[in-house]
């Protein structure tokens, strides 16, 4: 995994899996840990931890993306948007990220 840095392509790509992962622990580990049982402490640790990771594949996806000359209408828009559904990360990734 540590061959992904070689390139800005498979640093979004790492920063996607991360992001994608810390996604899916805060849904399905930390809120029914605070919902559930009154603990917050997993929540108030992966919060931030998942924004900075949110904000750092923004930040690389439109970087990449002006550096790659993609089209925003049929190309940033949907890696943008993968960020921000559950999943997301990882079908960008299999379906365009793996592919440039």
């Amino acid at each position: 995994m540590l061959h992904l840095f070689e390139t800005k392509t498979g640093r979004l790509r790492l920063i996607g899996f991360f992001e994608g992962l810390s996604l899916l622990a805060l849904l399905f580990i930390a809120l029914p840990l605070k919902y559930g049982f009154g603990d917050a402490r997993l929540t108030q640790a992966l919060g931030p931890v998942h924004g900075v990771l949110f904000l750092l594949f923004v930040f690389n996806t439109l970087s990449l993306g002006v550096e790659q000359g993609w089209r925003f209408r049929s190309l940033t828009w949907k890696v943008l948007l993968a960020c921000v559904i559950p999943f997301g990360t990882f079908y960008i990734d299999q379906k365009i990220l793996r592919r440039l």
